[in-house]
């Protein structure tokens, strides 16, 4: 029951993305060129909810669906951190064309090319895992 949930709520989470224009590699060209409002318009929308749902969570003390407490713990405040994160996110999602979420909708709606970046993305994270504990955090 718990995954056809996840299904359906990712099914329209693509929907959404690729209706929007926001897989769009022109939208976020432009963006990164800052020529249009669209996707900043897309982004702070969607930051504006995330603060709105992390609040009420936190403050209503909300369930995940299996019952569980959902943990939501400060992180650490370090420049290091978000600085060279952000940066090497950045720079991925300029080179690629595309951020995470973004990725699988463009495989869904039939790009296979993305599939290159996709393995590079996966390919990316298990060398952070393997990496973190030399890394500053």
């Amino acid at each position: 029951m718990k995954t056809l949930v996840y299904l359906i709520i990712g099914t329209f989470f693509g929907i959404v993305m690729y209706k929007s224009e926001a897989a769009s590699w022109f939208r976020i060209y432009e963006m990164f060129e800052f020529g249009s409002f669209h996707m900043y318009g897309i982004i702070g929308s969607a930051l504006a909810l995330g603060v709105i749902g992390t609040q009420l969570i936190k403050r209503n003390n909300i369930k995940a669906l299996g019952g569980q407490d959902m943990m939501l713990k400060p992180k650490e405040m370090s420049i290091p951190r978000y600085l060279v994160g952000g940066i090497l996110f950045g720079l991925g999602w300029a080179l690629a064309g595309a951020c995470p979420g973004p990725m699988y909708v463009l495989a869904g709606a039939g790009y296979g090319s993305i599939l290159i970046v996709i393995f590079g993305a996966l390919a990316g994270t298990f060398v952070y895992g393997l990496l973190r504990h030399k890394l500053p955090h």
